[in-house]
């Protein structure tokens, strides 16, 4: 078992959840940006999902093929390699981060390259394979167009599908000014904010970099095991440019990626696209089986990242956080993520599906703030196309995150409080009681500013009601008891 220091995934020195969420809220312009862009997902989602038919019925398939192959993954991993061996690629086993990194950097030194250029991928973020490529001497060009922009501002990514969702267009235009040319091409002169204007000073920055690079690393979507075949999906055709013009290709891929056989795929390809980008198709969906004389890479290597997903696997309620195909559904329905944004988290993994997977893959102590980031409202759970049911799974690290601080935390025994009062009819009565006389008091006196003791973290934030003069039970025999 490999020591969860060794996984990275999470931003050593970012605080914790409440203090950064603070600092978050008090950016109006990330807000508007946030609220523009996830509504706009959001909706387009809604109108492509409504015109299947079957729409629940392929999520129930997703959620039914990610349990099988979850139970049977040793099997389907050992198949996939097998496949891909045999289809003249090379396999190699990663049991965390440090391994990851490692490997991908002697493949790459092994080629005399010190360039690479890159897929847009969360594995190659969650490894810190950037910063470790740096620190030996390579450079790793981002060409996926947000993650271009991350790249130039020397910033992090804050949202799944869309990496620079915090930026809007006018800022992207001073960064591409600014600093494509430290990097490269340089910007056209008197760029300005206009959408395609910025995508041509992208694809003119990168044309250079595709035409000479000799390595790409890559992520996956999907590897299926019984062809070896893995697939990237993206939108802008970049991705196909590493993928194909490179001697070499090196991907990393998280060992949850691989599905049993193409059948399976075909139900995850109606899912994704839908569910990420409110398209009914991805523009660019490439697929590739090891190497083929004179077409593609000429040497390709397919590194299987483990790095805490075994120990998640032992966890019964918990793996369900395996199944997640990263489209970002429940990040752009989530009313947390809309107001905080993704740096919030500190992790590679935002939101909803950030809360649950990060505390798993770098253990509970680590993360134990991200289970509370939730209302609890379960829109994830109804926008999640293979049916995750994160509000069960942050209920459940909450209360691990309890038990490895050793205690049992103020809520649970709030709750345990209220439920004795609630089960005794006599309890009730006089806590009401003397509800309906604070009520009275606080009536006289105005709203109630600050609550006491551990209950001032609600107050801090919310407006807190005053308890109501009169319980519904004193008002019920006071005005119906004699009608029945």
């Amino acid at each position: 078992m490999s020591n969860p220091a060794d996984r990275g995934v999470v931003w050593l020195g970012s605080p914790a959840f409440p203090d950064a969420a603070r600092s978050a809220l008090k950016d109006t312009q990330l807000r508007a940006n946030l609220k523009r862009a996830t509504g706009t997902i959001r909706d387009k989602r809604l109108a492509v999902t409504a015109e299947l038919d079957d729409w629940e019925e392929l999520r129930t398939s997703a959620a039914a093929i990610k349990t099988r192959t979850s139970r049977h993954l040793d099997r389907y991993l050992l198949q996939l390699e097998r496949s891909v061996t045999a289809a003249g690629g090379t396999v190699h086993w990663a049991a965390d981060a440090a391994d990851a990194n490692r490997i991908v950097t002697e493949l790459i030194r092994a080629t005399g390259e010190r360039e690479v250029v890159k897929v847009k991928s969360m594995a190659t973020q969650e490894i810190g394979l950037n910063e470790h490529l740096a620190e030996a001497g390579i450079a790793a060009y981002e060409t996926d167009l947000a993650e271009l922009i991350v790249q130039l501002g020397d910033d992090r990514p804050s949202h799944i599908l869309v990496p620079a969702i915090h930026r809007n267009r006018t800022e992207i235009r001073d960064l591409f000014t600014a600093e494509m040319g430290h990097w490269g091409q340089p910007a056209p002169e008197g760029l300005g904010d206009d959408p395609a204007e910025l995508a041509e000073a992208a694809r003119l920055h990168l044309r250079q970099k595709f035409l000479t690079a000799k390595v790409a690393v890559s992520g996956a979507n999907f590897a299926v095991a019984d062809s070896g075949t893995v697939v990237v999906v993206e939108s802008e055709g970049n991705g196909r440019m590493c993928l194909t013009l490179p001697e070499t290709l090196i991907t990393v891929m998280g060992i949850e990626k691989v599905v049993p056989t193409w059948t399976d795929l075909e139900v995850f390809l109606q899912l994704l696209p839908r569910s990420s980008t409110g398209e009914r198709m991805n523009p660019y969906t490439s697929t590739w089986t090891g190497t083929t004389d004179g077409d593609g890479p000429s040497e390709f290597h397919l590194v299987l990242l483990d790095n805490g997903r075994t120990d998640s696997l032992a966890d019964t309620v918990g793996r369900q956080a395996l199944a997640c195909i990263r489209c970002s559904a429940c990040l752009n329905v989530c009313p947390v993520f809309e107001r905080t944004g993704g740096h919030a988290y500190g992790s590679v993994y935002p939101g909803p599906i950030g809360a649950v997977l990060t505390p798993q893959l770098v253990g509970v102590e680590q993360a134990a703030s991200l289970p509370f980031a939730s209302t609890l409202c379960g829109a994830c759970y109804d926008a999640c196309p293979v049916k995750i049911n994160i509000p069960e799974l942050l209920v459940h690290l909450r209360a691990k995150a309890v038990e490895a601080k050793g205690g049992r935390s103020a809520e649970a025994l709030a709750m345990k409080a209220a439920a004795t009062v609630l089960d005794s009819p006599r309890l009730l009565s006089a806590a009401q009681k003397t509800g309906s006389l604070g009520g009275r008091v606080i009536a006289r006196r105005g709203r109630i500013r600050r609550l006491p003791g551990p209950l001032r973290g609600w107050s801090d934030t919310r407006d807190t009601p005053a308890p109501p003069a009169e319980s519904f039970r004193t008002w019920w025999r006071k005005n119906k008891e004699g009608d029945r």
